[in-house]
């Protein structure tokens, strides 16, 4: 019974996932009137990503009889589709929620700096 459970959670991330994603896709597509050079769809996006993501979070907590399916498909599929920044933000809160401020800043310093080092990293080596 524990490897179907298991196989439908996956199929419930799944389908969130999908959605999330399209819901990216579909969004970068949005044109905009005037160049711009700050990123502002993908702003938009981890933006709205954390707002829904804290939103669910806290619904969850506050109300037991909510699925737990339906937070797996929003919580991870859905807003991990759409954006994993929403996650990264909804851990940091609990890092700092739970007295732990330290761990929280060294895993924005460690996610931010590193994440933009390795990129450039992956440019490098392939010769961009």
């Amino acid at each position: 019974m524990a490897k179907q459970v298991d196989m439908l959670n996956c199929l419930v991330v799944a389908l969130g996932g999908g959605i999330g994603a399209s819901l990216r896709y579909l969004i970068g597509l949005i044109p905009l009137k005037e160049p711009f050079i700050f990123p502002v769809k993908t702003l938009v996006i981890n933006l709205l990503g954390c707002f829904v993501i804290g939103l669910v979070a806290s619904l969850a907590v506050k109300n037991s009889s909510l699925s737990p399916k339906l937070v797996l498909f929003v919580k991870t599929g859905l807003c991990g589709g759409f954006t994993t920044f929403s996650t990264f933000a909804l851990e940091t809160e609990t890092l700092i929620k739970t007295g732990q401020s330290g761990l929280a800043v060294l895993y924005v310093a460690l996610s931010v700096v590193a994440g933009v080092g390795l990129a450039f990293a992956g440019q490098v080596i392939v010769g961009k």
